[in-house]
């Protein structure tokens, strides 16, 4: 009877704490680099996307736990192909370190496109830009090219004064050592898109100013903070915050920096990495951080890449005077100065709803806004309009490939325990036809489990690609004689993959094949997506595979909490 109430206890107990708290992650998945805005009682955020298309995702929410894709900041290819180059973008190339704002009724988003040219002799560029946007949905405009902005991660920063600011990040001059990065600032001319007066150079970080990156500004009291990464994108990843009552500075840096960081937790932490932060504060005059990082899954990696999690912020005041102003600094978890898995939800009676799901049946006009493609996609990669209530995808010559497009697209994984379907019509005459599913990081780094033609048979393939090394097929085999139709599934437990498929339209599921989980585990900018490919294999053709529906559901790990 006693081990019975105590059972209801524990049960009611976690029902409780589900009701009244919120999960870290709030945008699992890779989504890095987060920067957040509020527009009266709605919440935006973006991030950085790389060498995705369509780039710049914008989340929306009205309580901060629970959030929306509701578009992209460049979302059509006029955008994407001259300057802001993401058609042939090299890996962990692309958009890097957005910053959102909204001002006098637009929105407003800077960043930077990093693009290393194909001809050898021609220096990595960096395009720092921003685009506009009435309705944060879009149509955004075209991106507007600031000249002569050097580095990285710029953050847009209007004063109350009428002025407009830029605050970017370069490789210091006379640096005291490699890596050591600068804080620069210089006003913005809107009306012609232009940097425009004496640029000041504000900061080199707080703990040596290792890589310091990723700035933001913010305007408190009369007081200036300007918050910056430091140390990296690994373990030793940290928030630093300086401070000053002129924004040209000089700025003071916070004597307890920094003030959020992993680096003094053991490197088997459910989350690590955690940096790249942006602040926002909420009507009632409570403030709350967005910041990526790394959960620990997989050896203290991650098959989700970076991640987005919201940490509460208080200001505390210090008990001296400066410049005769009392002043505050931000302090970030107060009560365990880290990021928590389970947290006290912002707002009473807004739970939060986890739907770990995700299912397309292409039964809209529109391609559902969860699908990428690495880079800009080609024409007639795909129609949702040529077989009702089914994607096609078109057997491109092209195959994955670094800094090729080819027919590949992909949701997101956003937990490291999933199971992922798709059901396949399909029908081929060309040896070199092959079709399925993808489970992809990078363009050297992917699985595809696929059916090809060889001998006028229809074979099951499993093939593996890993960097500095050849793709290779783990497995194949034989199919029937005459086969139309395939689902495919794959299945994360366990640390592994289980990869099955059926022949009777999901009546049984036959196992193919297993393999570790840590072959694409995420070790650039970016996380893993479940996709779709179709591919000719360097012939052209006109052959396709209709997919009918596409399913995932992801189950959520506690470890190391």
């Amino acid at each position: 009877m006693r081990k019975i109430i105590y059972l209801l206890i524990l049960l009611s107990t976690e029902l409780f704490a589900q009701e009244s708290s919120f999960f870290n992650p709030i945008l699992p998945g890779g989504y890095p680099d987060p920067s957040i805005c509020r527009v009266g009682n709605d919440y935006y955020i973006v991030n950085s996307s790389f060498e995705y298309f369509p780039g710049l995702p914008i989340h929306h929410s009205e309580d901060l736990v629970n959030w929306e894709l509701v578009g992209y900041g460049l979302h059509r290819e006029d955008q994407c192909n001259i300057e802001v180059n993401l058609v042939d973008v090299q890996s962990n190339g692309g958009i890097h370190a957005p910053t959102i704002r909204y001002h006098n009724g637009t929105f407003y988003i800077i960043t930077t496109n990093v693009y290393s040219p194909k001809e050898e002799g021609y220096s990595t560029k960096f395009v720092n830009f921003i685009i506009t946007a009435k309705n944060i949905e879009g149509p955004w405009s075209e991106p507007h090219i600031l000249e002569g902005a050097p580095g990285i991660d710029p953050d847009i920063f209007f004063d109350d004064d009428g002025k407009v600011w830029y605050v970017g990040t370069h490789s210091s001059e006379n640096p005291n050592f490699p890596g050591e990065g600068e804080i620069w600032l210089q006003e913005i001319d809107l009306e012609n898109w232009k940097l425009k007066g004496e640029r000041y150079y504000l900061w080199r970080g707080a703990c040596g100013g290792i890589w310091v990156e990723g700035p933001h500004m913010y305007k408190k009291d009369g007081i200036y903070y300007l918050m910056v990464a430091e140390g990296g994108t690994s373990f030793n990843h940290a928030v630093m915050i300086a401070l000053s009552d002129d924004v040209r500075g000089p700025y003071i840096s916070n004597a307890r920096n920094p003030i959020l960081s992993s680096r003094h937790l053991f490197y088997d932490h459910w989350v690590n990495s955690t940096s790249h932060a942006d602040m926002v504060e909420l009507p009632d005059g409570r403030w709350y951080m967005v910041a990526l990082g790394i959960r620990g899954d997989e050896e203290r990696r991650s098959n989700m890449g970076r991640e987005t999690h919201l940490i509460p912020v208080i200001w505390e005041r210090e008990p001296f005077e400066w410049k005769e102003v009392k002043y505050e600094w931000p302090v970030c978890a107060p009560i365990t100065g880290k990021v928590e898995r389970l947290n006290p939800l912002p707002f009473e009676n807004k739970a939060q709803i986890r739907n770990d799901a995700f299912v397309d049946n292409f039964n809209s006009e529109k391609l559902n806004l969860e699908w990428n493609f690495r880079r800009v996609p080609q024409k007639g990669t795909y129609s949702i309009t040529e077989r009702d209530g089914y994607l096609r995808l078109f057997a491109k010559p092209d195959v994955i490939k670094e800094r090729e497009r080819c027919s590949l697209m992909g949701i997101r994984q956003k937990e490291s325990d999933f199971e992922y379907c798709a059901r396949m019509i399909f029908e081929s005459n060309n040896e070199a036809f092959e079709s399925g599913v993808s489970l992809f990081q990078k363009d050297d780094n992917y699985f595809t489990f696929t059916v090809i033609q060889k001998n006028r048979k229809y074979l099951l393939q499993l093939k593996l690609a890993e960097p500095n090394k050849s793709p290779e097929i783990l497995k194949e085999k034989n199919l029937e004689e005459y086969v139309s139709e395939i689902i495919f599934k794959v299945v994360s437990k366990e640390h592994s993959y289980h990869f099955m498929y059926s022949l009777d339209n999901g009546e049984t599921f036959t196992s193919f094949a297993n393999t570790k989980v840590n072959h694409i585990l995420s070790k650039g900018y970016t996380g893993a997506y479940l996709g779709l490919y179709c591919t000719s294999n360097g012939q052209q053709s006109k052959e396709y595979a209709d997919f009918d529906w596409v399913q995932y559901k992801g189950f959520q790990r506690f470890t190391n909490e």
